[in-house]
């Protein structure tokens, strides 16, 4: 029948019992099948991720100025990554540092969630924030 018709079989399903074929123009389908995931792969959110840095001994203005980029990152609908990177010798300040970064968490509770509190990676704590949803 496919000869007669000049198209080719494909076999959708071979699981099923009997297995399934249809007769159609195989690269036809195989167009299609690359277009259906293509749509998908649209449609598909990607995460976008801002980081804000701070210092162990950030001051109120500089804080308030990064928080209110923190809230545009969230309204956005991006995940934070905020972090505090300790130089030198300023890793005895690591206690100010997680202060810093809860505060920060408390204040932003009404535009993200906090996906992870905050973990001291070598001269780093970091902390990330998830926006809510709308």
């Amino acid at each position: 029948m496919a000869k007669e018709q000049e198209l080719d079989i494909v076999e959708i399903s071979p699981k099923a019992v009997p297995p399934v074929c249809k007769i159609i123009d195989y690269k036809k389908f195989l167009y299609e099948q690359k277009k259906r995931e293509k749509a998908q792969k649209a449609k598909a959110s990607k995460v976008v991720i801002k980081e804000i840095r701070f210092g162990p001994q950030t001051d109120e203005h500089d804080y308030q100025f990064k928080k209110k980029h923190a809230i545009k990152f969230l309204q956005d609908g991006a995940k934070l990554k905020a972090y505090v990177f300790f130089k030198g010798r300023s890793i005895i300040y690591k206690d100010q540092g997680q202060i810093l970064l809860l505060k920060l968490a408390q204040e932003l509770e009404e535009y993200g969630k906090v996906e992870q509190m905050p973990k001291l990676e070598g001269k780093r704590m970091t902390m990330f924030i998830a926006a809510k949803k709308k």
